[in-house]
């Protein structure tokens, strides 16, 4: 009898209960628990399976640039991160509202790190998390454009929770590109959240949109609805490098030579 009901549940796709119960069958001190007991873990390790299956899945198709997590978020009084207000972020809440966070900084101190920290919170509490580095995103939508498939592209963009844009402002944008993102930004008004990384600061917006409308419709929809984080400090690659500071110049030196 358990053959067969091992055989219905793997039919059921219920691996987890499977792999559960031939557990179980093997303890020999299985019985001092009551049914209800040993049903209930059974029922638990099936429902912990699909949470870490859903997780995974969640991780993967976000396509986080880093692996990121808060916990280990450096909060070094040099960067200008408030722990207290990063641990608030790391709820979600923020998203449950439809609120949106700007992170601003310097080359390597740490904005996309903590982009993809907090777009991890966000898979961990069951959302749907999109990383875009916009001029991929741009690519991808001019490219869905001319095959045909730009409609479909764009509403699983929509669909996603949080989106997160990276290296926002790096280059000027056309009028096609700003009416691309005004388009998706419009969608996704009040209905999810956004997460924008840029090197510049947000007055320094304007100038990289280059319909002074367009910019208008954008930011307004974007940066009135938004935490800022300004991270400050020096390079976190120079930081973390395995060089000391002097290895670099004595490696090209011998090189020279």
């Amino acid at each position: 009898m358990i053959n067969q009901t091992l055989e219905r549940l793997r039919a059921m796709r219920l691996y987890a209960m499977t792999d559960a119960c031939q557990y179980q069958a093997g303890q020999p001190d299985i019985t001092s628990l009551s049914f209800e007991e040993r049903f209930s873990l059974i029922v638990e390790h099936e429902w912990t399976d699909r949470q870490n299956r859903h997780l995974r899945r969640l991780l993967r198709d976000a396509h986080f640039r880093i692996p990121a997590c808060t916990e280990e978020m450096d909060y070094h009084p040099a960067r200008g991160l408030d722990r207290s207000f990063m641990l608030s972020l790391a709820t979600c809440e923020w998203i449950q509202s439809h609120l949106n966070v700007i992170i601003t900084g310097l080359t390597g101190c740490g904005k996309t790190w903590t982009a993809c920290a907090l777009g991890n919170a966000a898979c961990r509490q069951g959302y749907a998390v999109r990383y875009y580095r916009i001029s991929q995103l741009l690519s991808d939508l001019a490219i869905s454009r001319a095959d045909g498939t730009h409609s479909k592209l764009f509403s699983s963009i929509c669909k996603a929770k949080l989106l997160i844009l990276d290296d926002w402002g790096l280059v000027p944008c056309t009028q096609a590109e700003s009416r691309e993102i005004l388009d998706l930004v419009e969608e996704r008004y009040n209905a999810s959240s956004c997460i924008i990384v840029s090197q510049l600061p947000v007055d320094h917006w304007h100038e990289v949109l280059v319909d002074p409308t367009m910019a208008d419709a954008i930011l307004d929809r974007l940066v009135h609805s938004s935490y800022k984080i300004s991270l400050r400090g020096d390079s976190m690659r120079r930081l973390k490098s395995p060089l000391t500071p002097d290895a670099g110049s004595k490696t090209a030196a011998t090189k020279e030579c």
